[in-house]
C-alpha cells in the first residue's frame, strides 16, 4: 500500500509540474529531437493558437559567438529536409564551408540545416530552419496551421553541449489542476471497475444468487483474485499515464504480464462455471434460468473472439512500429487502439447483460425459486377424454346425464316457457329473500313448508273459487322456479 502511495504522489507531482507538454533537449542522441501530434485550431477548437516554442539555454555557453542549429518541421515534408541521396532518407546535416562549395547551401544559411532546394514552394507546413546564437538566444515560436506530427531537431554547430526547452501546446491550451489530478481518480477508478465487474459476473456464472444463495469459500478465492486483478490494473494505469508508448521498454512485461494473467484466471474460471452451471440447470429441467444463463454464455464467447480479433488485428498493426511513418499516420487513432475499443466491448457487455437480467415477469417469478419441471411432452389421445366408468352400454349413467343436464339448463335459464298466467301470478308476488350460494356442485335442498305454501297461497288469491288442473301445473312450475333459486 506504501508503494501505491508513493506511485500516486510521484504521479501527481509529475502533472503538477507539466504546465504543458515540455520536454528538455541536449546534445544526447535520444534527446536531441522530438516529434508529437498537434491539432490545429479550426479541427479542435479552444481558446489558445497552437504554438511551439523552443527556448535555447545561455548558461551552457562555452565559447564566443556558440551556435545551436534548430528545424520544426511537419513529418509529411521530411523529405524535404536533409540532404537528398537515392535510395535511402535524406540525411541531416548542417551548412558548413564544405557543403556551401558544393552548392547545397547558400553563405547566409551558414549554421542552418540543409533544407531541398524547393522546400518552400513544395511543403504543405512552414520548415523552420535557425542557426541560433546563444550569447542572445530569444524564444522561437512557431506557428501551428495545420493538425500534423511536427518535429523538432536541434544539433550543435561549433559547441558540444548545449540545453533547451520545447513546449508543445495545443489548441486546447493548459489542463487545469483540477483536470490532471482527476487523472489519478479515473485511473483509480478505472481499475476499480474492471476488476468488480469481473468479480459480479464470475459469482453470477457460478450461479450466486439465482441458483444458489451462497457460493462458501469460493467467494473467498473470488474476492483474492479481484483484490490482485484490482492492484495490478491500478499499476498499470498509473504506469501508462508516466510512460508514454514510445518510450515503453521491455521492463514494461513486468507490469502486463500479472495483469494478463489475472484477466486470464477470470476468463478461465467464468466460462468453466458457466458451463457447469448450465449443465445443472438442464439437468434440473430449469429452462427459463437455463435460457438466461446461454445468452450470458453467448455474450462472453463474442467478447473473447472480438478481443482475439483484435489482438491478432493490432498485431499485424503493430508489425511495422519500426517503419518510420507508423508513428506520424497512426497517433491519431493510437487511444483507441490502446483503450477505446476495450471500453466499447465492455459497454456492449454491460448493456447485454443488464437487457437479459432486466425484472421481466419470469425473472421476478424464478429469482430465488425452481422452475416446475415439467416431463409430460402434452400428448393424449381422444379416448382419455371422459369420466372414469363412462360407458355407451350403461343406459343407466345417460340416463342419469340427461336429468343432470336437463337440471342445469334449468340453472341457467334455459327453461320452457310458462303460460302467461303463470307469468302474472308471479308478477304479484312479493319478491323472495336471497339465499347465498354456497357450492355450484351443492346437493338441492328442497323448500318445505313456508315458501311453498306462500306460492299456493299467492296462485290461490288471483283467482278466487278455481282450483282446476291448469292452476295445480302453474304453482308446481312456480315450486320448480324456487327450488332452482335455493339451490343457488
Amino acid at each position: 500500500m506504501r508503494s501505491i502511495l508513493l506511485a500516486l504522489l510521484a504521479l501527481g507531482a509529475s502533472l503538477w509540474t507539466a504546465q504543458a507538454l515540455e520536454v528538455g533537449m541536449d546534445q544526447s542522441e535520444e534527446n536531441r529531437q522530438y516529434c508529437t501530434g498537434m491539432y490545429s485550431r479550426t479541427s479542435w477548437g479552444g481558446p489558445v493558437e497552437p504554438f511551439i516554442l523552443v527556448k535555447f539555454l545561455n548558461a551552457t555557453v562555452q565559447q564566443d559567438d556558440a551556435i545551436a542549429s534548430l528545424v520544426i518541421f511537419e513529418w509529411k515534408d521530411s523529405k524535404l529536409v536533409g540532404i537528398p541521396s537515392s535510395g535511402s532518407p535524406n540525411q541531416l546535416g548542417l551548412c558548413q564551408d564544405d557543403y556551401i562549395k558544393q552548392g547545397l547551401c547558400n553563405t547566409t544559411d551558414r549554421g542552418k540545416f540543409i533544407l531541398a532546394p524547393n522546400a518552400t514552394e513544395d511543403s504543405t507546413s512552414l520548415i523552420l530552419t535557425k542557426a541560433v546564437h546563444l550569447d542572445d538566444a530569444t524564444p522561437i515560436r512557431y506557428a501551428i496551421k495545420k493538425t500534423g506530427f511536427y518535429c523538432v531537431v536541434t544539433e550543435g554547430f561549433n559547441i558540444e553541449n548545449y540545453q533547451a526547452v520545447v513546449e508543445f501546446r495545443n489548441a486546447h491550451g493548459t489542463a487545469t489542476m483540477g483536470s490532471q489530478a482527476l487523472l489519478i481518480v479515473v485511473g483509480i477508478l478505472n481499475a476499480a471497475r474492471n476488476s468488480f465487474s469481473f468479480f459480479l459476473l464470475l459469482i453470477v456464472c457460478m450461479g450466486y444468487g439465482v441458483v444458489k444463495p451462497t457460493l462458501g469459500r469460493t467467494m473467498i478465492y473470488v474476492r483474492w483474485l479481484a483484490a490482485a486483478h484490482f492492484v495490478f490494473g491500478l499499476v498499470y494505469s498509473i504506469t501508462s499515464m508516466l510512460i508514454s508508448p514510445e518510450n515503453a521498454g521491455p521492463l514494461v512485461l513486468l507490469i502486463v504480464l500479472p495483469l494478463a494473467a489475472t484477466l486470464t484466471a477470470f476468463y478461465i474460471w467464468t466460462l468453466n462455471s458457466l458451463n457447469f452451471t448450465l449443465k445443472d440447470l438442464r439437468d434440473r429441467k430449469q429452462h427459463i434460468k437455463e435460457a438466461m444463463y446461454k445468452k450470458l454464455w453467448w455474450a462472453i464467447l463474442i467478447s473473447v473472439l472480438v478481443i482475439f480479433g483484435f489482438f491478432f488485428l493490432n498485431s499485424f498493426t503493430f508489425a511495422s512500429v519500426n517503419d518510420p511513418d507508423f508513428v506520424p499516420f497512426h497517433w491519431k487513432t493510437r487511444w483507441f487502439i490502446l483503450d477505446g475499443w476495450l471500453n466499447i466491448v465492455y459497454f456492449a457487455d454491460v448493456v447485454w447483460v443488464a437487457y437479459i437480467w432486466r425484472p421481466t415477469a419470469n425473472n421476478r417469478r424464478f429469482a430465488m425459486s425452481d422452475e416446475i419441471a415439467q416431463d409430460d411432452d402434452g400428448n393424449f389421445e381422444i379416448g382419455d377424454i371422459g369420466m372414469p366408468g363412462d360407458s355407451d352400454d350403461d343406459e343407466e349413467a345417460h340416463v342419469g346425464k340427461s336429468t343432470i343436464s336437463s337440471q342445469r339448463t334449468r340453472e341457467i335459464g334455459l327453461t320452457p316457457p310458462e303460460s302467461s298466467q303463470a307469468s302474472r301470478s308471479r308478477g304479484l308476488q312479493p319478491p323472495a329473500s336471497t339465499i347465498p350460494r354456497e357450492s355450484i356442485e351443492g346437493e338441492t335442498i328442497f323448500a318445505v313448508g313456508e315458501d311453498g305454501d306462500k306460492a299456493s297461497d299467492d296462485g290461490s288469491g288471483e283467482e278466487v273459487g278455481g282450483e282446476s288442473d291448469e292452476d295445480n301445473e302453474d304453482t308446481a312450475s312456480d315450486e320448480d322456479t324456487k327450488l332452482v333459486k335455493k339451490t343457488r
